[in-house]
Order: C-alpha cells, then structure tokens, then sequence
C-alpha cells in the first residue's frame, strides 16, 4: 500500500494511509524496539509490538489478555474468532500463549487488512487468518459449536457499530461457541454507562454467566473509557480474574453476580433495528478538538 505522506512535529513520524475507513496512521515507540501504534480518524485502534507479542501496551487490552490467560487450562490452544481487526493485537497474543490455536479474523475494511498485512506482518503468526468481511456475515459462516472464544473488538474510529451489540446477534455468538466456549467483547462509554448496561443486559438475556471488568473510575461512570464484558454458558473464573484485576500493573475493578444485575437492572436488552447511537468519546479524550 502506497503511503499518503508523512508528517512531522513534536514527537516521533506519523505515517498516514487511506484506508476504506477514512485514514489510518501508524506511529512507531520511541521507547520500545517493535512497537507501534495504529491510529484511524485520529483515535487509537491498536497497539503492536513486532517483537514482543506478549506485550500488551493498552489498559484495556490487557484486561483482554487476562481474560484469555484464565479460560480453560493454562497454554491449551483455541479455536477462535476475532471481530475486528485493526493490528490483530490479542490474535498475536493468542498464537503466542496458547501455540497451536486457530484463529480468524473478520475484519471489513479490505486496506485496512492490506496495510496490517504490510506494515505489521501478519503471515508468521501461526494459525491465524484474515477474512475481509463485516461481522454479521462473517459470523453467519461459522459451523455451529466452531470456537472456544469469540472476541468481539470492533470499532468504527471511537464507537462500536451497535449492530453487532443486539440480542440477535449475540444468540449467533451463543450458536458458534462451544459449551465451555466464552464470548469476550470491548465496549466504550462514558458518564453514567447507559450504553455498558444494556450491553451487560443485552450478554445476560443469552448467558447464564457473566462478568463486567474496568477501570474503577470508568466503573462509576465518571469518565469514558473502555469495558471488557466476558459472557459464557459454563462458570466464568472469577476467583483469578478478581486476583489480577486487583493485583496487575492497570487496576480494575470487576462486577459479577448480584452486583452485575444491580448493574444492568432497568436496562432493555438491544434489538435488531432499534434506532441507538453508540457513545462517541468527548474530543479530549483523545486530544481532538
């Protein structure tokens, strides 16, 4: 992919392209060999260390790797599908804990997987497969009782596509997954969390189990940022998953049980064709004005 043009002032190079999506930037770590940030319409879609797969460098990723380090047995591979793309970030992470897993990600924006595939090499990740697709139909071509995990990580810039957040579509999550398997999704919202409780409500109406992970002020409503909802049919490890939320380098707080319907109670559960907007981030938050 041909690159846009460059540009330069504080700080390091940003190198811009044009993607189906808008533009896309990546800006490489003065201060790790290998990693890179991946930026499109000026929002932060994924960071990626080429040479460390292991680290993850977002708060919120990381809380998705704990979540995958506690599934099932420690180092035991998965099948699984990611919805969403951007730097293939937690599929990295997947082929690097857990070797032999298979993996495919469904991502729409056919640049965007052209770029990744360039500029953040993709081919010497074992096991994992890009499809350019949107997430419904790509979802829709998975034999029932296919995968352990679903990930759901799909942003357009700052906000979920809400089509992929509704009841409909999460009973298709429920029919690819297999009995032990976990649904796994990144949801952003700010003041007050309108949005994170019909999501919470919309993952307990089709699981019987579920549990809610973040960043305590963004828990309380009092700031915007991202929530890690993990769904199953089998029991979820909350006893480990409570230990590193309280103990890891990014503090977070977890919500489960009597204190996750407190949470989600009064909250409809999301439809297909309902007319909801997905919460867009304050400027600040990622220094736009």
């Amino acid at each position: 992919m041909a690159r846009k043009g460059s540009r330069s002032g504080e700080g390091p190079r940003a190198d811009r392209y044009e993607i189906t999506g808008g533009e896309a930037e990546l800006l490489r770590d003065a201060d790790r060999d290998g990693g890179w940030v991946l930026l499109v319409g000026g929002v932060p879609q994924s960071y990626v260390d080429l040479v460390d797969p292991t680290h993850l460098d977002f708060e919120y990723m990381r809380l998705m790797g704990d979540v995958v380090d506690c599934l099932g047995a420690p180092g035991e591979p998965f099948d699984a599908v990611h919805i969403g793309g951007a730097g293939c970030t937690l599929p990295r992470y997947v082929a690097a804990t857990r070797p032999g897993s298979r993996q495919v990600v469904l991502e729409p924006d056919g640049r965007l997987v052209q770029l990744v595939r360039e500029q953040l090499p993709v081919k010497n990740v074992p096991g994992l497969k890009i499809r350019v697709v949107d997430g419904r139909s790509g979802l829709a071509a998975v034999p029932d009782g296919a995968d352990d995990l679903v990930v759901l990580d799909a942003f357009s810039e700052a906000s979920i596509p809400v089509e992929l957040t509704t009841a409909e579509f999460t009973r298709e999550v429920a029919r690819v997954l297999r009995p032990g398997g976990a649904y796994l999704m990144n949801v952003a919202d700010g003041f007050r969390l309108p949005f994170a409780r019909r999501v919470a409500a919309t993952a307990r109406s089709v699981f019987p189990h579920a549990l809610l992970l973040g960043d305590p002020g963004v828990l309380r409503g009092r700031r915007f940022g991202n929530l890690i909802v993990v769904a199953s049919r089998a029991p979820l490890p909350v006893a480990e998953l409570t230990r590193r939320a309280a103990g890891g380098v990014f503090r977070a707080r977890m919500l489960e049980g009597d204190d996750l319907a407190a949470f989600a109670a009064g909250a409809a559960v999301l439809r297909d064709g309902e007319d909801v907007a997905a919460p867009v981030p304050p400027p600040q938050v990622f220094g736009r004005s």
